[in-house]
């Protein structure tokens, strides 16, 4: 008990680092501009050494690009969690919209501002990795009572289902200068093009 409580605390412990290095450099990526700052410079403002630094970040893309693979690896689990007689494309499509809705508060205004200095990463945002979207594509499956090895229609559900995600985080990002629709209002746009009764017919 005592060491998964100690596991668990070095695991917010590191969390809590990783975020305020973080929203160091989302402030001075959207004040400097994200060419011109330096590793050095984050760390100082996130008052954390260089090494500690680098022992939390890969690099400066990741400090964008993460937010929005880390807001895609809980999709699986909303997924899993949404009634057994939800349609595979409704619950699929309430998952994702979901996982989008807690991305919130001032972070997330702060993580829009930083992106746009940084129009050449966009190219890149993707909302779950490889293994995450075999997961997605064997819940699908499961939903729609589909063999995902010999029915492309679950694998097909999660690739349109993500790319219409990932275009509306896209639409969202890019219209930072715009007050504009919120992230869950461009995403839940994108995906309620994807939801279709034609998911839901058996073969």
């Amino acid at each position: 008990m005592t060491r998964r409580w100690a596991v668990s605390l070095r695991e917010r412990q590191r969390r809590q680092v990783r975020a305020e290095i973080q929203r160091a450099a989302f402030q001075l990526f959207a004040r400097s501009g994200f060419d011109a700052v330096t590793t050095e410079q984050i760390a100082a403002a996130a008052g954390v050494s260089t090494s500690t630094y680098f022992r939390h970040v890969r690099s400066k893309e990741d400090l964008l690009l993460d937010p929005v693979r880390d807001g895609g690896t809980g999709i699986a689990a909303l997924l899993e969690a949404r009634p057994a007689a939800e349609p595979a494309d409704v619950a699929l499509s309430h998952a994702i919209l979901d996982r989008s809705t807690a991305l919130g508060g001032e972070d997330l205004a702060q993580w829009r501002a930083a992106f746009a200095t940084a129009p050449h990463l966009l190219d890149r945002v993707a909302l779950v990795p490889p293994d995450h979207r075999a997961r997605l594509v064997e819940l699908t499956a499961r939903r729609m009572g589909a063999d995902p090895t010999t029915d492309n229609r679950p694998g097909l559900l999660v690739h349109l289902m993500l790319a219409a995600a990932e275009f509306g985080y896209l639409r969202w990002l890019r219209g930072a200068d715009e007050p504009g629709d919120s992230l869950p209002v461009c995403v839940e746009a994108a995906l309620t093009a994807v939801v279709d009764d034609r998911w839901r017919i058996p073969r």
